[in-house]
């Protein structure tokens, strides 16, 4: 419940980073910073085997708080450059695109291969499907739930990437409704809330057509708050 905020606070360390010192260290130390938060939601799940609703409900509250502690209610503007590089654009012929929808697939390539191709999902899947089960047949469940909260964690210093890319602002307040819509997509999508069932092919069917709903709404000049209600 936690990744939208945590992408948030990632942009404005990213933005703040940047200015002091340069585009390299900013980002380096917003991966740092997410994989943190990751570690934390992993390891208060894993170890102190706490309820994962109940940690990242209350880690999105902490850590919505904390980005506005830190960016003092303030938007730091991000001048044009390596930050924002993922929201340029190019053309293959007359198809027009922008690198963070490059980045974006990339990710789920990546993310579909280790999870179809590799023991490491084929494990995620186990655990998720019965964690019990899993542990009798040899698999660190612990462990493997752990390395899931830190991919995620990598995953929202990416979209925190992208999302300067988008708006070269870092706004504390932003994308306050990027939990209610990734829960969405992942949930059209296929994937069971219980656990143990779902694809990323059928995620990246989920999350267009959350972003085909939001776009048309925008267009056909739907009110933000109807688009909640939609949504």
């Amino acid at each position: 419940l936690s990744i939208g905020a945590v992408a948030v606070m990632g942009s404005i360390v990213m933005a703040q980073s940047a200015g002091a010192n340069g585009p390299v260290v900013a980002l380096g130390s917003t991966l740092a910073v997410c994989v943190a938060f990751g570690a934390i939601n992993g390891g208060l799940v894993t170890v102190l085997r706490l309820p994962p609703f109940i940690v990242t409900l209350g880690t999105f509250t902490a850590i919505q708080a904390a980005t506005r502690l830190l960016a003092g209610s303030e938007t730091y503007q991000v001048p044009s450059g390596p930050l924002t590089l993922l929201g340029n654009s190019f053309k293959i012929g007359s198809f027009s695109t922008t690198y963070g929808v490059v980045v974006m697939l990339l990710v789920y390539a990546v993310m579909w291969y280790a999870l179809s191709q590799t023991s490491w999902g084929r494990h995620i899947y186990a655990v998720g499907g019965s964690p019990q089960a899993s542990d009798r047949s040899g698999i660190k469940s612990g462990r493997v739930l752990f390395s899931v909260y830190i991919a995620t964690g990598v995953i929202a210093a990416i979209a925190a990437w992208a999302a300067l890319g988008r708006i070269p602002n870092a706004d504390p307040n932003a994308y306050q409704n990027a939990n209610l819509e990734s829960i969405t997509a992942v949930v059209i999508g296929g994937t069971s809330l219980f656990g143990g069932r779902g694809t990323v092919i059928g995620t990246l069917v989920g999350t267009l057509i959350v972003g085909v709903l939001r776009n048309g709404l925008t267009q056909a000049g739907v009110d933000s708050l109807y688009q909640n209600i939609a949504t």
